[in-house]
């Protein structure tokens, strides 16, 4: 059990360590309190207790920077004669705000000049696609005039085929009777047996009527 809680305390002590530069890089001690082991950014109560890690000047001033404690950060530098470190480290903070502020500004410039693009992308598509309707459209009407056009064309065009002949049944043969008196032997013609001619009539619209 204790050599589980002796690990424990050495796992916790080594995050603390690989954590420190991104926490502030801030001092850490090793403390005993109450039996216990503890590790603080403050110095232990009874001076007893084991310093870690000791944040240099650099990293004192960047964390205070960092937190926007700039008056603190050159009170830190004026105590310890460090004017030249602070404006320095000043000078650096601000060149990479306006590096990442101009990161920001070349990205959102880049998506602008992709949505602009992708939308007059999306418009010329669409006026393509009704240019094509269009066309097609222009076309149908076109071959449906061409189609009107001939075919009153044909309409007014005069027929030349004569138009066909009917031949329709000869006329009824009468019954003959034996000569009665008074006929004299007189007789209606004989009827013939041939067809009849009958000629039909052409109408507008290549129509025919016998």
């Amino acid at each position: 059990m204790k050599s589980l809680t002796a690990g424990i305390r050495c796992l916790a002590a080594a995050m603390l360590l690989t954590a420190a530069p991104a926490a502030g890089a801030q001092n850490i001690y090793k403390c005993t309190q109450g039996g216990q082991l503890a590790y603080t950014d403050h110095p232990c109560p009874n001076g007893s207790g084991e310093l870690l890690h000791q944040a240099d000047d650099t990293e004192v001033i960047d964390r205070y920077l960092r937190l926007g404690q700039d008056e603190l950060a050159k009170r830190y530098a004026q105590s310890r004669h460090l004017e030249a470190l602070y404006q320095q480290r000043v000078d650096a903070r601000q060149q990479a705000m306006d590096e990442k502020a101009q990161r920001d500004a070349d990205e959102a410039y880049a998506a602008q000049q992709r949505a602009e693009e992708a939308q007059q992308q999306a418009l010329a598509d669409q006026a393509a696609a009704q240019a094509a309707d269009r066309d097609r459209l222009q076309a149908e009407n076109a071959a449906l005039r061409q189609q009107n056009a001939d075919y009153q064309n044909q309409l007014s065009q005069p027929v030349y085929n004569a138009p066909p002949a009917y031949w329709g049944p000869p006329y009824p043969r009468p019954p003959r009777d034996h000569d009665h008196d008074g006929d004299h032997g007189q007789h209606p013609p004989p009827v013939s047996d041939q067809p009849i001619f009958h000629p039909c009539k052409q109408l507008a619209g290549g129509r025919t009527q016998c």
